[in-house]
């Protein structure tokens, strides 16, 4: 008898030490929009750049403006069946660390300790002079004093700013670090701005000491991903892929599921329960 998709998934992941990689499709049944799967759309704006941020305080206003109308739903977003399901996996110690492309703080929000941001993270902000680090909750608060009267609305792009034209940005307040006076700026990895070595090492070693990589909703159509299952597949590491649409990597997979993230690691993670039978201790 052929066995289904995710009897195949419970085979592998039950085996423990999996590294989960994870992208924007995990985080879509959380209402954040993902670049290319199903509830992906075309971009309005054009992204930032660390090099246009850094060199222009028009750019910084549009920059801000956009994200302060964004953060309203992406710090309202809350974990998902998804996220739950892979806190779950490392509860029951079937996972070698989690590497997310995400940077909405949801996999920690779910329970999982065992995190590497590889883009950073929304919820704080860096100075890039001081490289003191806050939370964005406080600039947040400092932003909205600065603009009491200041109101816009637009789509909202999956990285986390609002699509708002010229004229919404126009009069928008810009604050700098309450520490040294200089530029404030998520801490999150920018386009022309690289992930540091450390972190990417740090993810590699993550995926080069797992018995299997489970890589979940993530086109993988750019580099940053898409190494660390070239990665997988040079060692010999088994690959298995949940998302919804076809990959860069579904040529190296060992298994493929196209399928909503949140159902079917739900499944997952019931059908490793039954197998396993109830915890120690448990009634």
């Amino acid at each position: 008898m052929t066995k289904s998709p995710l009897a195949e998934l419970a085979g592998l992941v039950g085996q423990g030490r999996v590294a989960v990689l994870s992208g924007a499709g995990l985080s879509t049944e959380s209402g954040i929009p993902d670049y290319r799967g199903p509830t992906g759309r075309s971009r309005r704006a054009e992204p930032m750049t660390y090099q246009r941020f850094v060199g222009s305080a028009e750019a910084r206003r549009r920059y801000w403006a956009r994200s302060h109308v964004g953060w309203r739903q992406i710090g309202r977003a809350r974990p998902n069946a998804g996220h739950r399901a892979v806190a779950e996996l490392e509860r029951r110690g079937l996972l070698a660390g989690i590497v997310t492309q995400n940077v909405d703080g949801l996999h920690q929000a779910a329970g999982a300790r065992q995190v590497i941001e590889l883009h950073g993270g929304l919820d704080r902000v860096v100075c890039l002079s001081c490289r003191e680090r806050t939370p964005r909750a406080e600039l947040e608060r400092r932003l909205l004093a600065a603009n009491p009267d200041w109101a816009a609305s637009g789509l909202i792009n999956p990285d986390g700013d609002a699509v708002l034209t010229d004229a919404q940005v126009e009069g928008f307040q810009v604050v700098d670090c309450t520490g040294c006076g200089g530029l404030l700026k998520p801490d999150v990895v920018f386009f022309g701005e690289n992930v540091p070595k450390p972190r990417v090492d740090e993810c590699f070693a993550v995926v080069a000491g797992a018995r299997a990589l489970l890589v979940l909703g993530s086109s993988l159509m750019i580099k940053s991903g898409l190494r660390f299952v070239s990665k997988a597949a040079a060692l010999g590491v088994p690959i298995a892929i949940v998302n919804q649409g076809p990959t860069g990597g579904d040529a190296d997979a060992l298994l493929t599921v196209d399928a909503p993230l949140g159902a079917t690691l739900t499944g997952l993670t019931a059908l490793l329960e039954a197998r396993s039978g109830p915890e120690p201790g448990a009634q």
